[in-house]
C-alpha cells in the first residue's frame, strides 16, 4: 500500500510528462514479454535437424511448434504442386518466418530510446516553471521553486528507470532472435537438400 501511495506521488509531482511515459513503459514490457513468450514457445518440442529431413522426404506434417516444424509446415501449406519452385518458396517461408521472429524488436527499441527524450522533456518544462517563479516571486520562494524542480528530476528519473532495462532487454531479445535465426537457416539447408535429393528422384 505504501509503494502505491509512493508510486502515486512520484506520478503527480512529474506532472502531464509522466502520462506519455507510463504508456511508454507499459507498451515497451508488454512487447517485451510476448517476445519473450514466443521464443520461450519456440524452443519446446522441437524438431530436429534429421526429422526435418525425414518429414519432407516421407510427406509428414510435423506435431511439434519450434522452428524447424513451424518451417516444415509452412513449407507444407505454400509449396504447391511444382518442383521447380519448391526451393525458391522453402527460402520465403524462411524470410516470413524470420520476420516473425524480429518483428517488434525494433519498435521495443524505439520506446527505449523515446523514454530518456521524454524524461528530458519533463527536465526541460520543470526548469522552465522554476524560472518563470523565479522571476516572479525572486529566490526567497524556496517551496514555489520545489514544484518545478520535482517535475524536472522526476521525469528524468522516470525516464532512465525506463529506459536502461529496456535497451538491457531489447539486446537480449535481439541475441535470442538470432539464436532462432541460426536454426532457422541450418534446417533451410538441410530441407533444400532434401528437395533438391527428392527433384532427383522425380526426374
Amino acid at each position: 500500500m505504501q509503494l502505491f501511495s509512493h508510486v502515486t506521488d512520484m506520478l503527480l509531482q512529474g506532472g502531464w510528462v509522466m502520462i506519455p511515459l507510463s504508456a511508454t513503459s507499459l507498451l515497451m514490457w508488454a512487447l517485451i514479454i510476448d517476445r519473450l513468450l514466443l521464443y520461450r514457445s519456440l524452443d519446446r518440442k522441437d524438431m530436429t535437424l534429421d526429422e526435418a529431413g525425414r518429414a519432407i522426404r516421407e510427406d509428414i506434417t510435423p506435431q511439434a511448434g519450434g522452428v524447424r516444424a513451424q518451417l516444415v509446415r509452412l513449407f507444407f501449406q505454400q509449396r504447391g504442386k511444382r518442383p521447380e519452385v519448391h526451393q525458391a518458396v522453402l527460402h520465403c517461408c524462411a524470410d516470413e518466418l524470420r520476420r516473425d521472429f524480429e518483428g517488434r524488436l525494433s519498435l521495443i527499441e524505439t520506446l527505449a530510446a523515446v523514454a530518456p527524450l521524454l524524461g528530458l522533456l519533463g527536465t526541460v518544462l520543470g526548469m522552465i516553471e522554476t524560472f518563470q517563479i523565479i522571476s516572479l516571486f525572486g529566490t526567497g520562494n524556496p517551496r514555489a521553486m520545489a514544484s518545478g524542480i520535482s517535475v524536472a528530476m522526476i521525469t528524468t528519473q522516470m525516464g532512465l528507470l525506463v529506459a536502461v532495462p529496456g535497451l538491457f532487454m531489447a539486446g537480449r531479445l535481439r541475441r535470442m532472435a538470432g539464436n532462432r535465426n541460426i536454426f532457422l537457416q541450418e534446417a533451410v539447408v538441410v530441407i533444400e537438400r532434401e528437395l533438391v535429393v527428392c527433384a532427383g528422384e522425380v526426374q
